[in-house]
């Protein structure tokens, strides 16, 4: 079992910035891939970006040039830089991971929301 925890949202103008914090505990070892999702109401929830045990990423078109995920082992957690925020990136933002051999993200954190608003 892994249990996931986010923290870093909150409000910012468009242009702004926010860096969310992702802290991984229990079967840490197992992970083989972590990575971010985000979803607002009445959608499905969306890829934002995924970093793998390589340090290898991954980003939605949407987001490319503007986000940065990176990772920390030492600390057991995850980040995602998110520079010249707008609108649309409005969202609630979710930390997941999935272990060794697995094909898809199998634990999720609680959420943390992200408003960016004028």
């Amino acid at each position: 079992q892994v249990q996931l925890a986010e923290s870093g949202g909150g409000s910012v103008q468009p242009g702004g910035s926010l860096r969310l914090s992702c802290v991984a505990s229990g079967s840490i070892a197992s992970i083989a891939e972590m990575g971010w999702y985000r979803q607002t109401p009445g959608k499905q929830r969306e890829l934002v970006a995924t970093i793998n045990t390589d340090g290898r990423t991954m980003y939605a078109d949407s987001v490319k040039g503007r986000f940065t995920i990176s990772r920390d082992s030492a600390k057991n957690t995850q980040y995602l830089q998110m520079n010249n925020l707008e609108a649309e990136d409005t969202a609630v933002y979710f930390c997941t991971c999935r272990r060794l051999r697995r094909t898809s993200f199998e634990y999720w954190g609680q959420g943390t929301q992200v408003t960016v608003s004028s």
